[in-house]
């Protein structure tokens, strides 16, 4: 399999979940490259897995000193980046969900902070070390388009994600760079365990399984193959869109 060989890769929240899958599946395509986290465990066990092509580097995406660090280890140890994949998002540690009535400044800025504002310079930094013609994969969520309860400023920092997408690709059409997202729905991630008390887990994981159309969760692989996509010259003719991962529940369910 080597639909990347060889493409260097950068993978911000690799070492877990979405992620990591992304990363496997990279690395069964022939990429190497860096995955980035602040969890040392998860980076040592995930970097492990992956083998000799890859390094793990421990960066907070919020940080932007952080974030050029991460450009320039990659640059030293791998040369120009190929893909650009800027994962790391979701739930904020010590941050709550809730309605609007109920999220106040500090986990609002937060939220914007992580799932937005990291994302805008994950690829700023980035770029001055990218190769043209490179692609950018961006990670939105169906919850920009369905009204989750609670969801609303997660929902909207995820829309304005998708939005990046686009205008990245028009900005950046003299370099050849293109830029993607994918949208996942629920995906089987250690994000459950975060919210769910261990002995509902299955419970709260069959119910959603039960209303998406598909019939089951997603499983990072899933998003790791669309990536894979995504990453090769098989999308070539792509720039600005969206791909919906997500079992259904967008277009199908009721």
């Amino acid at each position: 399999m080597s639909k990347l060989k060889n493409k260097v890769a950068i993978i911000t929240g690799g070492n877990s979940g979405i992620g990591f899958g992304i990363a496997e599946a990279f690395k069964n395509e022939g990429a190497k490259g860096v995955i980035v986290g602040r969890n040392q465990g998860t980076l040592d066990s995930s970097v492990a897995q992956l083998g000799a092509n890859f390094i793990a580097v421990n960066a907070d995406v919020t940080n932007l000193a952080d974030l050029e660090r991460v450009f320039k280890v990659t640059s030293e140890k791998f040369g120009k980046i190929d893909v650009i994949v800027a994962n790391a998002g979701g739930a904020v540690t010590g941050a709550a969900f809730g309605t609007v009535a109920e999220i106040g400044e500090a986990d609002f800025d937060k939220t914007i902070d992580l799932n937005l504002k990291s994302v805008y310079f994950t690829i700023h930094k980035g770029l001055p070390y990218m190769n043209d013609g490179g692609s950018i994969i961006l990670i939105g969520s169906n919850a920009a388009h369905r009204a989750y309860t609670s969801f609303s400023l997660y929902g909207a920092t995820k829309a304005a994600v998708i939005h990046f997408a686009k205008g990245f690709s028009n900005d950046l059409l003299d370099r050849r760079i293109r830029a993607n997202v994918i949208s996942p729905g629920t995906t089987d991630t250690p994000v459950f365990d975060k919210f769910v008390p261990a002995e509902q887990l299955e419970a709260v994981k069959n119910y959603w399984a039960g209303v998406m159309p598909i019939g089951r969760i997603g499983q990072p692989s899933d998003i790791g193959k669309t990536a894979v996509f995504l990453a090769s010259d098989d999308s070539s003719f792509m720039l600005g869109a969206e791909l919906l991962v997500d079992g259904g529940m967008t277009y199908l369910s009721k």
